[in-house]
């Protein structure tokens, strides 16, 4: 199953009805749920900017040749404190289509496709110390465990912990071996 064939798109008004499954759905998005959320909200930021802003936006994980998405990548803008910005990504695939090697080639692909068009050298990613599938995709995604970032959620009840990843513009792309925009 390794051989599908995915590409990144842009978000369509179809694809609401995924990010309404999202917010309301207990359990879709696995670890990552923290709640019920406003099953209106895709649409009002939809009708604003499409999910393509300067500091916050989703492209589409779709499936070829069928054209299906199987779930959206997403990045934001992201500080230290400082003035130097970075980009943070996240990814969520409907169940059906997770395992089949689809979630480290779109992490991959969205962070290549950011350093070729935007000035950032820094991409980072979380994941939970118990989901062992997401970092085995990141670290094939081209990303390097930097440690553990203590109590930093709130989830199920109690403060947890997390694992921080990164790629910088200097690592080299999975997807090709050299260095993404360069």
């Amino acid at each position: 199953m390794n051989d599908l064939e995915i590409r990144l798109r842009p978000v369509v008004e179809e694809d609401l009805a995924m990010f309404r499954r999202f917010a309301t759905e207990p359990g879709l998005v696995g670890l990552d749920w923290t709640g019920f959320r406003d099953a209106q909200e895709p649409a009002r930021r939809f009708a604003a900017d499409g999910y393509l802003s300067a500091t916050s936006s989703r492209l589409m994980v779709e499936v070829a040749p069928e054209k299906v998405a199987a779930g959206f990548v997403s990045w934001a803008l992201r500080d230290f404190g400082g003035p130097t910005k970075h980009w943070e990504i996240g990814i969520a695939l409907l169940p059906e289509w997770r395992g089949k090697g689809i979630g480290w080639r779109a992490q991959a692909m969205l962070t290549d496709y950011l350093f070729t068009h935007t000035p950032m050298h820094r991409v980072q990613a979380g994941t939970h110390p118990e989901n062992i599938a997401e970092q085995k995709s990141l670290e094939k995604a081209g990303f390097h465990l930097e440690g553990v970032v203590r109590a930093c959620e709130f989830r199920a009840g109690q403060w947890r912990d997390g694992y921080l990843y990164s790629r910088t513009r200097d690592d080299p792309s999975p997807m090709h071996g050299t260095p993404a925009g360069g």
